[in-house]
């Protein structure tokens, strides 16, 4: 069993709760990390924020509990619920798993970018990783794109515009989206993960012809049920590494230096860090 990686908790009465989307609750939802209980289905102290995998014990909606397949493992089940279902959420609401075969672009090479790879090219599609430059063309390729964007090589963008249905857009820093509308095809979708708080600039034009610009953010209940299964029917699963507490401050520098470079995802073993 395993509890959901972002929602303990939610109103359960508004359209989106009622269709088992919590992850958009009218209300607000109650998050593990630093979440408000304020919507009464939890008990334990209501004053205190939650504190996610740095809690003793944690209470939980059992609605936010999911049974995981007896053989998955663990180590890489919990990445699932973060990486994981942040990439199938919009795969899943944009029409990848409804069988039409789709041109695919997943912009951000790092943990997301790769998961998102890896899911796309399971659900059958074609897919086109987007990236500043050429430097993770390989690891893209190896991950399973098919085709490979560098957004500062101007006939590489070029050379593929008009060409995707749906781009996931993955990138945690503002950039200019204009160049990433350029790539999708009429009637396309570009969907923004790494939402940041600066507002971005672009104008209806780039809207034209009937393509779409929208959010998105990890995943319900229902969502994240079909998440679980195709991960485990396919074998899809986040690159990870498993480390010791004593690991934790020389990974964190290592990240601070030179970024996600090779997309690992880093679990902790609790029960190794304490022998």
């Amino acid at each position: 069993m395993t509890k959901h990686r972002f929602l303990e908790d939610s109103c359960f009465e508004c359209p989106m709760c009622k269709d088992k989307q919590e992850n958009y609750c009218f209300k607000h939802a109650t998050t593990t990390y630093n979440g408000i209980k304020m919507n009464g289905h939890i008990n334990g102290n209501l004053d205190i924020h939650t504190f996610g995998g740095y809690s003793n014990t944690y209470v939980c909606h059992q609605r936010f509990v999911f049974k995981l397949p007896d053989d998955m493992p663990l180590e890489k089940a919990g990445p699932l619920f973060c990486a994981g279902i942040t990439m199938f959420e919009p795969l899943y609401n944009h029409g990848a798993l409804e069988g039409k075969k789709m041109n695919i672009g997943i912009a951000g090479i790092g943990g997301l970018g790769t998961m998102g790879i890896k899911l796309a090219n399971k659900m059958g599609h074609t897919v086109t990783a987007i990236s500043s430059s050429e430097r993770k063309k390989d690891l893209a390729l190896g991950k399973g794109a098919h085709n490979y964007v560098a957004m500062s090589n101007k006939e590489s963008v070029s050379g593929n515009m008009a060409s995707l249905n749906l781009i996931i857009d993955t990138v945690p820093v503002h950039h200019d989206i204009k160049p990433y509308m350029s790539l999708l095809a009429p009637g396309g979708t570009l969907v923004l993960i790494g939402v940041v708080p600066k507002n971005y600039d672009f104008g209806l034009m780039e809207l034209i012809p009937m393509r779409k610009i929208t959010c998105s953010v990890v995943g319900g209940t229902k969502v994240t049920k079909e998440m679980v299964k195709f991960c485990y029917e396919h074998q899809v699963y986040p690159d990870i590494d498993i480390i010791t507490a004593d690991k934790l401050n020389d990974v964190w520098e290592e990240l601070q230096k030179v970024g996600n470079a090779n997309s690992t995802r880093y679990v902790l073993d609790i029960k190794a860090s304490l022998k």
